[in-house]
């Protein structure tokens, strides 16, 4: 087991933004203050109109400009970075405390490669955002719709960073790779909060749609996991049943959700074929 050493390394936060600044000065503030000090961050504009690169300068963050998608905008933000380790944080997540103290001492002491963060969402936004923590949260100990977020920019760069063809499946795309190339991936106890959350179903039908739109690329590449991964019958959800049980109104939006949300990604997959 290794130790810390005296000092620290440098973990590069990269956080791709586009008309952000709804949620980003939440999200640097809670970088601020994480209990981990020895950071650089990044924000990876994608040409926002908005006030977003105005609020990035603000926190002291290195703002680069980039796009069209999130995955070539991290790719862009981990060229930049000198840290050691690399952390992908979107720009509607707020991290607790202590989340990249636990990632850092993970790695530096058990030789993790990488890290699988939490996330949960805000429940407060909506009620379709209670419903999402309901079904996040039958994730926390899940191995299959995970998807790491915190790495060694070494082991980073060797599987090839995230694959800029794709749109939707990038992150389990990634996490494949990872996997395949038999990396050691680990998990902590801290973790974030998205507060991002639809506020309705229109919301939920606009983003399932796209990502229907361009789902095809990651389950020709990924034909043994994609489906499994996709799939709206997991076995997290029975793990996790209990989540629901805390109203009924949960069990009937959950179930409406993903009505929604697999009909909106169908017919995204139907037009993307026509």
């Amino acid at each position: 087991m290794q130790e810390l050493s005296l000092k620290p390394p440098l973990v590069s936060v990269v956080i791709p933004t586009r008309n952000s600044e709804a949620t980003i000065e939440k999200c640097l503030k809670s970088l601020i203050e994480q209990s981990y000090r020895n950071l650089e961050i990044f924000v990876v504009d994608n040409y926002s109109s908005d006030r977003t690169r105005q609020i990035a300068k603000k926190y002291g963050a290195r703002v680069l400009l980039k796009g069209p998608e999130r995955g070539v905008q991290v790719n862009f933000g981990v060229e930049k970075a000198r840290g050691k380790y690399i952390y992908r944080v979107d720009s509607d997540f707020v991290l607790q405390p202590d989340v990249i103290r636990e990632a850092v001492e993970s790695c530096e002491k058990s030789g993790y490669d990488a890290i699988l963060i939490h996330n949960t969402s805000d429940p407060t936004v909506s009620f379709w955002a209670r419903v999402r923590k309901a079904e996040r949260d039958c994730y926390r100990n899940d191995e299959l719709n995970v998807a790491a977020r915190f790495w060694k920019k070494e082991v980073f760069l060797a599987v090839g960073g995230f694959d800029e063809t794709l749109v939707a499946g990038d992150d389990y795309d990634l996490q494949n790779r990872l996997l395949k190339n038999s990396y050691k991936i680990g998990r902590i106890n801290a973790g974030e909060t998205h507060i991002g959350e639809p506020k309705t179903l229109a919301e939920i039908v606009r983003k399932h749609y796209y990502y229907g739109k361009n789902i095809g690329r990651f389950i020709r590449k990924n034909p043994k996991k994609a489906l499994s991964q996709l799939s709206p019958l997991r076995a997290s959800y029975v793990k996790g049943v209990f989540n629901f049980f805390s109203s009924p109104l949960l069990i009937v939006g959950f179930a409406i959700y993903q009505v929604v949300r697999y009909a909106a990604t169908t017919i995204g997959i139907v037009a993307a074929k026509l």
